[in-house]
């Protein structure tokens, strides 16, 4: 692959919000094909960290919670925010231990993405956790989270049912499947 040009030129940005999650933009642009248009940014404060815990049976962790933005419960890996202050490990290891209780003795990250290019500059990282101590969770106050364990071909089952649907949860366990052989060595 190679780099092209930068086709975009920014001829304003305005600041719509800002808050302790996100910043919206709202910039005027000069768009590929030289027309002019309006282009909006959501800027996130934090890199999101998932976790994706395997047991010795090569079982993995999901919470379940409601997700207020779609409403439906939502299964998903543990996951949260690492600040650019904090490093993604120790974020990653605060999260599982907060959602789920578990504590992990190995952990190597397995995966970057951008969850939607297109209108966010949201950086995901998926770590894989392995040699796992149970614990009690530590939730948060507003957090109702339900913890289960899966197998992970079960997990690539409600992955291609859409029962997980978010992505950086679906990337992370097709990803584990997929990789299977190097990663759970």
């Amino acid at each position: 692959m190679t780099d092209t040009k930068q086709s975009w030129q920014t001829l304003a940005s305005r600041l719509i919000d800002d808050n302790a999650w996100i910043r919206v933009e709202e910039r005027d642009v000069i768009n590929p094909s030289d027309a002019a248009s309006i282009y909006g940014k959501v800027c996130f404060e934090n890199r999101t960290v998932a976790i994706i815990a395997l047991d010795a049976a090569e079982n993995l962790v999901l919470v379940g919670q409601h997700r207020y933005t779609l409403g439906p419960y939502s299964w998903e890996l543990p996951m949260g925010g690492a600040p650019e202050t904090k490093s993604t490990l120790a974020a990653a290891k605060h999260e599982l231990k907060e959602d789920t209780g578990i504590r992990a003795r190995h952990w190597s990250e397995i995966m970057r993405l951008r969850t939607s290019n297109c209108i966010t500059d949201e950086l995901g990282l998926a770590n894989l956790a392995r040699e796992l101590t149970d614990g009690e969770p530590q939730t948060e106050p507003a957090e109702n989270l339900q913890v289960r364990k899966l197998p992970v071909a079960e997990a690539v089952r409600w992955v291609r049912e859409g029962r997980i649907s978010d992505a950086i949860s679906a990337a992370g366990i097709l990803k584990v499947w997929t990789d299977r052989g190097q990663l759970l060595r």
